[in-house]
Order: structure tokens, then C-alpha cells, then sequence
């Protein structure tokens, strides 16, 4: 069945980031990032971030050409003649991934396991955010223990970023992912205004909200949720054995069409709770599945902020 699959692979699966596939994989992953998303996202929706700079400069007249979207319609009107105002170029970005690789991100039904998609979704951020003296650092938590990378700039600190995420040991079975924690961590001490990109399953409880809350209130906030099939559906499988990998606990049960229903309900409700729980916290939501085009769906939320930064409908 295994065998089956793999000739079957669709060309935009992650690669396998695993094992002896390791290598292959993480160049597999930069290409697919680079000929992807440059090929998709075009002009001004490359990126993350706002264009050439959001603070306000100096007004000057109206030239043939310039978007008409930065019209000073105060000075217009005092001077009767159209004028524009120039944005001053931020200063350097500095971007701060916080990703779960907790036991229940060891999980995988489709194409790929969740870790595998975590790994994905920083090397899209890390390419999305690079350039321009931009810095990008992470904070990886298994629950056992949270590394942090300081936050640099370059290509060679980008490609060592995601490579140290792919190469994290699993945390043992049994063993509770803390992942306010880690985002207590980011937020401790204060650091310069950015961007904080967080990725989780956001599974079991809420407790992340507060801090979650406190970086939304500092930084520009994006979350990334990474679903599988099974998190929100139970299928006709009839008596299974289900395990949670933080606890080690397993339960045999039988799947009848009760069961399934109630086990969908639950996890509908769960996955409004944490869409709530984001929004309050002020992130922008992206969600990726390990059944869907990961790099498709990155790219129509790029172009989603953008169009709401230029006063579009998303």
C-alpha cells in the first residue's frame, strides 16, 4: 500500500524530510519555495509585509504613474492641486517564528506527517521575509525542551534555520507539548516591533491565548494552524486503537457512524474555538493540511493581505 501511494504522489506533496531523504528533501523543499512562490506571487504580493514602507513621509505633487492609492486628499484640498505622500522605507524587518514540533505533530495520514508541514511553512516564511538586511530567528518547541536560534540575516542563516527545524529530535512518547510556554519565552524579554509567526496544530487546550494575546499586541501576528484529515474527521474504519502521543495513553474503540458524528462535532468545535482564540489575539489566520497544495494555499493568503492592505476584498 506504502508503494502504491509513492507512485501516486502528487507533484506539489512536501518531499520526505526524514532519515537518509533528509538531504534531498530540505534542497527538494528550497527549490519548490523559490520556483513556487516567485512564480505565483508576482510584483507587489511578494512578501509578508508591507510594500515600500508604511510610515507617512513628505507630500508632493501628483506625477503621470504614481498609485493614486497614496493620494493626500488634505493637502489636495488646501492646495487644489493633487498630491501624493511618500512612505518613509521601514527599517529592517526582523521575523520570529515560535514552531510546535510537540508529540502530536509526529502525526500524519496524507501525504505527509504535520512536523513535515511545520518545517514547510518556515521555509516559506523565511523565504517570504528575506532580503533587505531582514532578520529571522526561531524558537522550536517539543515540549522536552525549546531551542532558539538568534534572529540573523542571509540566505546561509535561513537555509541553517530550517535545517536545525527538520533535524529536531522527536520528543519522547508521553511527553506534554507546552506551547504558551514558548510563546511566553518570545515574549520575554521585549523585543523591537515585527513580525511573530507562530505554527501548531493548536490542539488540547487554550492556555496559549494570553501571551498570544500579548504578541498581537506588539508585533504584526501570524498563526499557522497544520491539520491532518484525522484531526477533524474519524473515518468507517470499524474497531481502531487511538493513541495521544503527549500522554502515551491509548483507548481501543469502535468507530460506528454515533461515534464518528460526536467525534466530528467535538473537533468542529474545537477548531472554532482556536479561529476564535486567533482572531482576539489580533493573527492572521492560515491554515494547511497535509491533503492540500501547502505552497497554493500560502500563496492565496499572501495575496489576501495584500488585498486588505490596499483597501481591497479579500
Amino acid at each position: 500500500m506504502a508503494k502504491k501511494a509513492e507512485g501516486v504522489r502528487p507533484s506539489w506533496a512536501p518531499p520526505v524530510l526524514r532519515g537518509d531523504r533528509l538531504e534531498a528533501g530540505l534542497r527538494t523543499l528550497e527549490l519548490d519555495v523559490r520556483r513556487r512562490l516567485d512564480g505565483l506571487l508576482q510584483g507587489n504580493h511578494l512578501g509578508l509585509v508591507p510594500g515600500p514602507g508604511s510610515e507617512p513621509g513628505e507630500a508632493r505633487p501628483y506625477q503621470p504613474g504614481d498609485d493614486v492609492r497614496r493620494m493626500d486628499w488634505a493637502v489636495t484640498a488646501r492646495t487644489t492641486t493633487p498630491h501624493i505622500r511618500e512612505t518613509v522605507a521601514d527599517r529592517e524587518l526582523e521575523t520570529w517564528v515560535v514552531a510546535d514540533l510537540s508529540a502530536s505533530l509526529d502525526f500524519g495520514t496524507a501525504l505527509c506527517e504535520k512536523r513535515d508541514l511545520v518545517v514547510c511553512a518556515v521555509a516559506a516564511v523565511a523565504h517570504l521575509t528575506g532580503g533587505g538586511g531582514n532578520r529571522i530567528g526561531a524558537l522550536i518547541s517539543t515540549g522536552a525542551e525549546t531551542t532558539r536560534i538568534p534572529a540573523r540575516g542571509g540566505m546561509a542563516h535561513a537555509r541553517g534555520l530550517v535545517r536545525k527545524l527538520a533535524e529536531t529530535p522527536r520528543a519522547a512518547e508521553g511527553t506534554r507539548g507546552d506551547f504558551a510556554q514558548a510563546l511566553e519565552a518570545l515574549r520575554r524579554p521585549p523585543r523591537r516591533r515585527g513580525l511573530a509567526v507562530v505554527v501548531s496544530d493548536f490542539l488540547g487546550d487554550t492556555s496559549w491565548e494570553r501571551p498570544l494575546r500579548a504578541l498581537g499586541g506588539r508585533h504584526e501576528l501570524i498563526a499557522i494552524e497544520v491539520l491532518d484529515p484525522r484531526d477533524v474527521d474519524l473515518p468507517e474504519v470499524g474497531t481502531v486503537v487511538l493513541a495521544d502521543p503527549e500522554t502515551g495513553k491509548q483507548r481501543e474503540v469502535h468507530a460506528s457512524a454515533l461515534l464518528r458524528k460526536e467525534f466530528g462535532a467535538a473537533a468542529h468545535a474545537h477548531r472554532q474555538r482556536v479561529a476564535s482564540g486567533l482572531r482576539r489575539a489580533g493573527a492572521a489566520h492560515l491554515t494547511l493540511r497535509t491533503d492540500a497544495d501547502w505552497i497554493a494555499d500560502m500563496v492565496r493568503f499572501v495575496v489576501a493581505r495584500k488585498r486588505r492592505w490596499s483597501g481591497g476584498v479579500a
